[in-house]
């Protein structure tokens, strides 16, 4: 019996590249004759043409399944919102740009077959733009710092993964999922293959500064307690040098009587633990607002239609 491999793509403004990369994967799988495939397209709320291409797409074949998100709730989501769909053995998940090959996804199968639970793509070259480069510096020093990454694994947005992994991300039922999370402490069995990477043909990437921004918050703060951690040896370094100067204070009043009191060192000192205190306080408020979120049962993400060829 033949695997089956599930494709679940995140669709934003990707209306005029996203009928490229399904053609690209249907190519591809035709060589790939040892597995069934079905395609999961997924329109987060995309506000150009982007559903009507999709739904398009789905009349032409059987195993297409189109997601219409009820608004923009961000790649992971809809990245959630696809494995609820897909059934495959195995789901490879890809951008809808046409930046990632999908023409080399026999790469990714052949080690999966060879025992891995993840695989991701490692591109010897990035074509993406210096912001969206940098972000990705930024995010790789915080999935490594605090969510226990390898610093020898490379993490993209192509990546396949097997079943049960799969289906153990789909427990995590909070309002904030970050996929890297998820399969960080799912399995440790997780490796690399090289793949080329292209140069972006046509718009720019979804991801604003904004949305980079809210993406390493919700990393590190729900799949880690080291920023708050992080945030005590702070408290604990400041008070400590704030004791040693107020000794020192005393012992140079000691010495030197006609010294005045310092008005100015006395109100850095004030603003430096004044601002330590507010900053261990809005991160202690970031925690405690999203366990206030998700205890009222915000959703993860909220489907409009799910779209399939009628029979």
């Amino acid at each position: 019996m033949k695997k089956k491999i599930s494709f679940v793509i995140p669709c934003y403004c990707s209306e005029k590249t996203i009928d490229s990369v399904v053609c690209e994967i249907k190519e591809t799988m035709n060589g790939l004759t040892r597995y069934d495939y079905e395609i999961v397209l997924i329109n987060d709320s995309s506000p150009d043409n982007t559903y009507d291409v999709l739904k398009k797409i789905c009349n032409t074949e059987n195993n297409i399944t189109v997601i219409d998100m009820a608004k923009n709730f961000g790649q992971h989501a809809a990245l959630m919102a696809g494995f609820g769909i897909a059934c495959g053995d195995i789901v490879v998940c890809l951008d809808d740009d046409g930046q990632t090959p999908a023409d080399e996804v026999g790469k990714l199968l052949d080690e999966i077959e060879n025992g891995y639970d993840v695989v991701y793509a490692r591109y010897e070259e990035k074509k993406h733009s210096k912001f969206r480069n940098f972000g990705s510096k930024i995010n790789k020093a915080m999935t490594e710092q605090l969510l226990g990454k390898p610093k020898n694994l490379y993490v993209t947005s192509y990546f396949a993964m097997k079943r049960f992994v799969v289906d153990e991300i789909l427990k995590y039922q909070n309002a904030f999922p970050y996929v890297i999370g998820l399969v960080l402490r799912t399995t440790n069995k997780i490796c690399n293959v090289n793949v080329s990477h292209r140069e972006r043909k046509i718009g720019s990437s979804g991801y604003s500064l904004k949305k980079l921004i809210a993406l390493w918050v919700n990393g590190f703060t729900s799949f880690s307690v080291k920023p708050l951690r992080f945030s005590t040896c702070c408290g604990f370094i400041v008070a400590f040098l704030g004791f040693i100067y107020a000794i020192w204070t005393v012992i140079n009043k000691f010495i030197n009587p006609d010294v005045p009191l310092g008005w100015s060192s006395t109100i850095s000192i004030m603003l430096i633990i004044g601002g330590m205190i507010l900053l261990v306080l809005g991160m202690i408020g970031e925690y405690i607002g999203r366990i206030y979120i998700c205890i009222n049962n915000s959703p993860q993400y909220v489907v409009r239609e799910i779209v399939k060829k009628d029979i």
